[in-house]
């Protein structure tokens, strides 16, 4: 009688294990079709990596009023400015592992360049104002799937092209000027992220950090592009993908 109750708690043990694991979540069956798609939300921060001509610091002098209207420079400085995207996922699985994506996405992020000057009242923030439609090409690189989680690497290129940005009209005063950007440029990006599994979607996190090829300064003769040689532009994107 002792026997038999000790053998069904004894089945009872081993048998728990698979009576009541759950089952890795099927995530809306992505991973099972080699074609899925999805959409993102990302948050944007950017700034530029400024190279300076040599003489940089000089005022500059406006041939229009026939006299320096700005003194000398301190410093030329790029903060982080924040900004958000939207956008779509098209992927191809290549294999097990591997697969190619694009996430064309809409982007709505300023850049900021800071001037300080010898006098402190000439201090300026100058913002390029600009919407951009980024298009990239990437490749994703997967570990294996535990339960309902798996890490990835990824990287490729992107060609960000503006949208809508602002000019500076022929007769503007040189300290009103905006400092632009061209209008289309190559990036190169690396990322990492993980997939989480749900019932009906997979959720991927990722973090992303692209630079841009080149410079993509557009050159203007007043205060604040004149000091310039090159801008490159760095950026740190945070991604929501639902898939």
């Amino acid at each position: 009688m002792y026997r038999t109750r000790y053998l069904i708690v004894i089945l009872l043990l081993f048998s728990g294990k698979s009576l009541f694991a759950q089952a890795p979540a099927w995530g809306g069956g992505a991973d099972q079709q080699d074609y899925s798609f999805g959409f993102t939300f990302q948050y944007v921060n950017n700034y530029f990596k400024i190279t300076k001509k040599p003489n940089w610091r000089a005022p500059f002098y406006d041939p229009v009023e026939g006299k320096n209207v700005t003194d000398s420079l301190n410093s030329i400085s790029s903060p982080g400015s924040p900004g958000f995207a939207v956008g779509f996922l098209a992927r191809y699985r290549i294999s097990e592992h591997l697969e190619a994506r694009t996430t064309p996405s809409l982007i709505f992020a300023d850049r900021t360049i800071s001037y300080t000057y010898i006098t402190p009242s000439q201090n300026v923030d100058k913002t390029v104002q600009t919407t951009i439609m980024d298009l990239p090409l990437e490749l994703k690189l997967k570990s294996d799937r535990i339960q309902d989680f798996r890490m990835y690497l990824l990287g490729g290129i992107k060609y960000s092209m503006a949208i809508a940005s602002k000019k500076n009209p022929p007769d503007i005063d040189p300290l009103d000027a905006l400092v632009r950007n061209k209008s289309g440029y190559g990036s190169y990006e690396l990322g990492l992220g993980c997939d989480i599994y749900f019932e009906y979607f997979k959720l991927s996190p990722e973090l992303k950090f692209s630079n841009s090829f080149g410079n993509v300064l557009v050159p203007e003769n007043h205060p604040f592009s004149e000091p310039i040689s090159k801008l490159s532009l760095h950026t740190v994107t945070f991604s929501l993908i639902f898939e």
